[in-house]
């Protein structure tokens, strides 16, 4: 016991050191297990998302034989995680492209090439209604691309992407000059929020050009895949959580590992994980990539799992406030 309330005394010093971090926004939902169509655009359970966005076939899995405690396990995984809270897609979406580094992979239809695709890494920044704005360069290829031909795709991954576990979306539409010296000035003033470093926006030879969504693809993970519509993705708003949650997550990965193995334990009874790498946080809960070997095995796999908060939080201080309420829920499940 004496050990489970050094760790929580230690998690919680430390959290109140990243709650101390300037430049922190929060935000409080109103309602915040509404759905899809409601203000916050927050949902409850994967079942409940089924009805509120267009999800794509899964892919056809073999049949596995299992050691009937692991298929036990797996069950209860299961449906935990079915039931665990998340941001409903198009808010997962736009906060996706809200938090991204800035730089996206755009595809072209290329004009010196016909018939093949042109593609860039290029800068962006998202305007109010989460539509990347760009500054090109006159003499680049994808602006003579768009100006013969405005139709292009812009591909973006969460700022924490390391692989196929983590998300990315691909925005289609088309791409057109900014028309107006009003509007110009307002995409330099998003831009340079984004890009403070982007001297070049103020050359003669750039121009501005902002993107009109018409299709949206989405993938969020493993078995995670979809889309919304752009009306759905204008209405929804980035989690402002998110906003500063690698931060949290970074901590907690680099000093307090173990306390998140334990909340998992507590939160999936059975489920012994060796290692637990939070790769986002929420409002609603946390994703963790895990590592362990299943029973009857000596392979050990990774996957990805929803740890949910058992309420939703509204600011950095109440993120610590949760963390440290589920340590010390873990500690005590530890002990009976």
């Amino acid at each position: 016991m004496k050990n489970n309330n050094a760790l929580i005394t230690k998690i919680l010093l430390s959290l109140c050191v990243l709650h101390s971090v300037p430049g922190a926004r929060g935000f409080t939902p109103a309602s915040p297990f509404k759905t899809h169509h409601g203000q916050n655009n927050l949902i409850r359970s994967s079942t409940t998302t089924t009805l509120n966005y267009h999800k794509a076939a899964g892919h056809a899995m073999p049949a596995i034989k299992l050691d009937p405690e692991e298929a036990k396990l797996q069950a209860n995984l299961a449906e935990h995680q079915q039931n665990a809270p998340r941001l409903g897609w198009a808010t997962d979406i736009r906060t996706l492209v809200q938090y991204n580094h800035g730089f996206a992979v755009m595809s072209t239809i290329s004009k010196s090439d016909p018939g093949f695709p042109g593609g860039s890494v290029v800068g962006f920044a998202p305007d109010v209604d989460g539509r990347p704005v760009f500054c090109f360069s006159g003499m680049s290829t994808h602006t003579q691309d768009l100006l013969a031909n405005p139709k292009c795709s812009v591909t973006i991954a969460a700022k924490e992407f390391k692989g196929a576990a983590d998300g990315r979306v691909n925005l289609m539409g088309t791409c057109k000059l900014v028309p107006t010296a009003e509007d110009r000035e307002a995409c330099k003033e998003i831009y340079r929020k984004k890009h403070p470093g982007a001297f070049w926006t103020d050359f003669g030879d750039f121009n501005w050009f902002r993107m009109e969504i018409e299709k949206i693809r989405f993938v969020g993970g493993f078995a995670r895949a979809g889309s919304v519509t752009p009306e759905e993705y204008k209405d929804a708003k980035p989690d402002a959580i998110s906003e500063f949650g690698m931060q949290i997550a970074s901590h907690m990965n680099d000093d307090h590992q173990e306390a998140t193995i334990a909340m998992i334990s507590n939160e999936i009874p059975g489920m012994e994980v060796k290692e637990a790498m939070i790769t986002s946080v929420d409002a609603l809960g946390m994703y963790v990539k895990v590592t362990r070997t299943p029973r009857a095995s000596d392979q050990p796999q990774q996957s990805k799992l929803r740890l949910p908060f058992p309420r939703p939080a509204t600011d950095r201080k109440d993120v610590r406030t949760i963390i440290v309420e589920m340590t010390q829920a873990a500690a005590a499940a530890a002990e009976k």
